[in-house]
């Protein structure tokens, strides 16, 4: 029988560590979030329903997103022992830029949607934290104002090729004038996807107040206050839009671009080019050819077409297709950074996140981007840690198995 005694004072007193009161809402939830996901959980709070969804969103019956993301939790890390790791550097280099963290922010639409901060924010984050970002064309904060909020952050100029090409001329001569350091061409939308969620929301852009979003607004005050009280939604390549996302996509872009055409691009940008939305052997190679500086293996985020290529499966067979020739970029389904190392050491040369960051955005503006990649660098640094490597280099397909 175990002997029973009452602790004493003395004995109690040192267990007695009462956690500080953080008075900041906003603090207080983001440090509470320790993953992607727990940040998503706090987004679908904070935000209306349609405008979450929108950014959470994919195509049709989400199949591509849901592969994606499964893939990266099916994969088996193979750690290797008994190394050194007691100096972690994640630093890679992104087409000539030397990234502290072997990412960049991805061109992610209608910014200010998910809160009002927008894109000014996540481009001081990228700032601070020495990570590229790249404004979407269809941003809702101007290529200037973009380019003024972080004046010494690395920024790239992501382009939809629009029916009207002089439109097209004018944002990279205006993305080049600001300072804009890459051109990143898009090329898997010449038509918008089926993104079903929209559709059964009613989501437009800007928000309709009908019935269903003024009572949505009880619920979301402090968003809609912010979106009625803050500057009207501008556009970074239009002044204004009134209707559906696939209305604007369908009525702006245009279906008849082909590889003809990266020759009018390359005589409007002389400066590095990455084309993103690579999602077939093949294409990797014509892109390749055609002297793309780097190429993004990507189906948008699962929201474009449905059941098309998971990027992470195609990596491999890409990397080894096109070599040295150029950089192999990967994004779709990352949620954390161990899914970042994971890519890595199948031979990408760094990856894009979007909704990790915007999760965060939407969670707490700002101060919810830096705790998005406060989060990703520490599991990308513990993960490299535990699989016994110390720099991005040494990652490779022996530090990982695919199912």
């Amino acid at each position: 029988m175990t002997d029973r005694q009452i602790p004493s004072w003395t004995e109690l007193k040192p267990l007695l560590r009462p956690k500080p009161i953080e008075l900041n809402a906003t603090r207080r939830r983001l440090a509470d979030a320790l993953t992607i996901a727990d940040l998503r959980t706090v987004a679908r709070k904070r935000t209306p329903r349609s405008v979450f969804d929108y950014t959470d969103g994919a195509a049709e019956a989400e199949i591509s997103l849901r592969r994606a993301r499964s893939l990266f939790r099916q994969l088996e890390f193979q750690p290797s022992i008994l190394h050194d790791v007691s100096h972690v550097d994640p630093t890679t280099d992104m087409i000539g830029t030397r990234s502290a963290l072997p990412f960049a922010f991805a061109p992610t639409g209608f910014t200010r949607m998910m809160n009002h901060e927008g894109e000014r924010a996540v481009v001081r984050v990228a700032e601070r934290r020495g990570i590229p970002y790249a404004l979407s064309t269809m941003g809702t904060t101007s290529i200037e104002e973009v380019a003024k909020a972080g004046p010494d952050a690395h920024k790239w100029f992501q382009l939809y090729v629009w029916k009207d090409r002089s439109a097209g001329e004018d944002l990279m001569a205006r993305a080049k004038a600001a300072g804009y350091e890459a051109l990143m061409l898009t090329v898997d939308v010449p038509v918008a996807g089926a993104r079903l969620r929209d559709s059964r929301n009613g989501f437009s852009i800007p928000p309709a107040l009908t019935a269903k979003t003024v009572l949505d607004a009880a619920t979301h005050p402090a968003w809609w206050m912010n979106l009625l009280t803050t500057e009207p939604l501008t556009f970074a390549s239009l002044s204004s839009w009134s209707g559906t996302v696939a209305d604007l996509l369908d009525t702006l872009f245009d279906p008849t671009m082909t590889f003809a055409d990266l020759e009018w691009i390359r005589e409007s940008w002389d400066g590095p080019l990455i084309i993103k939305g690579i999602q077939t052997v093949e294409d990797a190679r014509r892109v390749t050819d055609a002297g793309a500086d780097a190429l993004v293996l990507s189906n948008h985020g699962g929201r474009q077409l449905d059941r098309a290529p998971v990027p992470l499966r195609l990596l491999p067979d890409v990397t080894e297709a096109v070599g040295d020739r150029t950089q192999v970029w990967v994004d779709t389904g990352i949620m954390s950074g161990a899914d970042i190392v994971a890519a890595l050491a199948l031979g990408a040369d760094a990856t894009l996140v979007g909704r990790a960051y915007l999760y965060g955005l939407m969670a707490g503006g700002e101060r919810g981007v830096e705790r998005a990649v406060d989060i990703l660098e520490r599991e990308i640094r513990r993960t490299m840690a535990l699989l016994g490597v110390s720099t991005v280099t040494e990652l490779g397909p022996q530090h990982v198995r695919l199912p």
